[in-house]
């Protein structure tokens, strides 16, 4: 039920705490959420939740395929049959660019509601391709208890459950987790990232029984070394099951 009150309140609360963009910074005005009208027609959009064979999605079934050669080089023959992973992101992420403040602020800020606004943003895209409609599990990327404890939140846990307002999948947060804590990956190469999350991340206990599509969830993807070493712990299950990724963001330099 919407609160009949918000339309007085919200104007008398701007003039004692602005609200500004989370973009540009400019104040907003009554009928606008955390991103100015202007900026939100300007955000990069990946439009990759369109199109299943997009350059992120490409990028990490190479992980997948590159691990995979890894496998059978060591005499090991995997189990089942490996299905394509789709992914999707919300926006291209910059370095340069001021829509970087969106992760940074969901992430080093607490801005939780920017979370899952964004989120929700995401879901709403990712509802309507027919790849990602059957998702039984959401599962946002773990961070080691300490780190969390610390930052008091996990913010690939908040946008997780802003997508799932829309893709109506249930967010699962007890069963995969973080075993040990791992060096910030920010300025390590993508081999360096790799080695840094392998064996990082276990099972606390089984999947539900009838799981055949989970869809992984992280703030920015930038190689996707750590959402593939979640993807190779649920896959060495043994069950069979499709696993996609989402991200707010990902990194276009």
């Amino acid at each position: 039920m919407k609160n009949p009150f918000r339309k007085t309140l919200v104007p008398v609360l701007d003039l004692v705490l602005p609200r500004v963009c989370i973009v540009c910074g400019r104040r907003l005005l009554t009928f606008e959420k955390h991103i100015c009208t202007c900026c939100l027609a300007d955000l990069p959009l990946t439009f990759n939740w369109i199109l299943p064979h997009n350059p992120m999605a490409d990028r990490f079934n190479e992980l997948i395929q590159e691990s995979l050669c890894r496998t059978l080089q060591d005499g090991v023959t995997p189990s089942g049959h490996v299905a394509y992973s789709h992914a999707a992101a919300l926006f291209f992420f910059n370095s340069e660019a001021d829509y970087r403040k969106i992760p940074y602020s969901i992430k080093y800020r607490g801005d939780l509601a920017s979370g899952l606004f964004f989120g929700a943003m995401l879901g709403k895209r990712m509802a309507e391709a027919s790849a990602l409609q059957d998702i039984d599990l959401i599962m946002p990327v773990p961070l080691y208890w300490s780190r969390k404890w610390k930052r008091g939140y996990n913010q690939a846990e908040v946008i997780a459950r802003g997508i799932a307002e829309a893709v109506h999948g249930p967010v699962c947060t007890d069963i995969l987790y973080r075993k040990h804590r791992t060096a910030t990956q920010t300025r390590l190469d993508v081999n360096e990232k790799l080695r840094n999350v392998d064996n990082a991340f276990g099972l606390r206990k089984p999947l539900p029984p009838k799981t055949g599509h989970i869809l992984l969830v992280d703030d920015v993807f930038t190689t996707g070394a750590t959402l593939h070493a979640c993807y190779r712990t649920l896959m060495a299950t043994g069950k069979d099951i499709r696993i996609s990724i989402a991200t707010l963001a990902m990194v276009s330099n």
